[in-house]
């Protein structure tokens, strides 16, 4: 079986999806049951819109097509509308349909309506996570036999980090994440008014919401304690998972939750929201009000006030965490559903 997969969201700036990606194709390749092809183009930035289109719908085919697959896999959450082969996708989350209503209407328009019609011709549909598994039916028009759950694998760079948190009064909240609304940054950006001392590291490419995360910290007298360090590169983001005194996720819509699931394989104690599929990842850490200050402020007071505690219980769940989240497993269950694929095709 030779399979080629849509990677062109691991060039540039990769976020959740691209992390995805590059661990998928790695573990396939080391389990060795299925020829991978990783279909990308060098010189194509993917995160300007009509160059994502472009490659969508045009130059994804064509390198599929050339490559002489049996399988196209779009694991980047889109879809073309002509392929010469069966697809698989995988669909991340239908962000764009539930609680993206404040982006551009071509985007919504693409991202959205255009893709959930081709998820409808897919052969076999992976999600990841039982949350988004119901988000996506909610949808109409899919058949639930065809679409699995397999969570996606953490790189196992994170596994091997040797914890070594700040001192207290240097104490800081690693907050990692594309800065967009839905990720809810805000909320602890009000939180830290009522925790002094307490600094918070943003990490992840901007969008406009940025700017309303400027003003908020300017209204709370805490911008000398919040920083936007965009996107990083893999050493220094480790380096600060190794350091950080917690992790904070606060977004109202997840998919999966890329941050949770690192930040636990990290040893990283977490404080995470109550909603979408946080809960599912994260267990008993996704306890908080996503829109809450005062709850934030809270919880963020009483982890610092046992910072030690909080360290060793964050230490004994990182091992089941390390397990649930190898790509070792998710590679295994990818591999399954291939073949169920283009049994399907036949």
């Amino acid at each position: 079986m030779r399979v080629g997969i849509d990677a062109q969201l691991v060039r540039g700036t990769a976020t959740g999806i691209g992390e995805y990606v590059a661990g998928l194709c790695a573990a396939l390749r080391e389990a060795g049951t299925v020829e991978i092809v990783p279909l990308q183009s060098e010189r194509l930035d993917p995160w300007r819109f009509d160059r994502r289109v472009l490659w969508d719908q045009l130059l994804l085919p064509r390198a599929a097509a050339r490559a002489r697959i049996d399988l196209l896999h779009c694991a980047s959450g889109t879809m073309p509308l002509f392929a010469p082969v069966p697809l698989l996708a995988t669909v991340h989350d239908v962000a764009f349909l539930r609680v993206q209503g404040h982006v551009r209407a071509y985007a919504r328009a693409y991202f959205g309506s255009f893709q959930l019609e081709r998820y409808r011709r897919a052969r076999r549909i992976l999600v990841d996570s039982h949350f988004s598994r119901t988000e996506l039916l909610a949808c109409g028009g899919i058949d639930p036999a065809l679409v699995e759950v397999v969570y996606p694998g953490v790189a196992a760079d994170l596994f091997s980090i040797r914890r070594s948190p700040v001192a207290a009064e240097q104490a800081f909240a690693l907050a990692l994440g594309t800065v967009e609304e839905r990720k809810n940054l805000g909320v602890v950006i009000q939180a830290l008014r009522a925790v002094p001392g307490l600094r918070l590291m943003s990490v992840g490419p901007f969008t406009p919401y940025h700017d309303e995360c400027l003003a908020r910290a300017r209204e709370a007298g805490v911008s000398d304690r919040v920083e936007f360090r965009g996107y990083l590169p893999r050493a220094e983001l480790l380096e600060l998972y190794a350091r950080a005194t917690c992790a904070l996720l606060p977004s109202r819509y997840e998919g999966f939750g890329y941050a949770a699931a690192q930040a636990l394989c990290a040893g990283v104690p977490l404080l995470c929201a109550d909603s979408s599929s946080l809960p599912e990842v994260a267990g008993p850490a996704a306890n908080l009000p996503p829109d809450e200050p005062d709850a934030w402020a809270e919880a963020l007071r009483a982890l610092l006030a046992s910072a030690d505690s909080a360290e060793a219980a964050a230490a004994a769940l990182r091992p089941a965490a390390i397990a649930r989240f190898a790509w070792r497993t998710a590679a295994e269950a990818v591999a399954a559903a291939y073949v169920r694929a283009l049994a399907e095709s036949l």
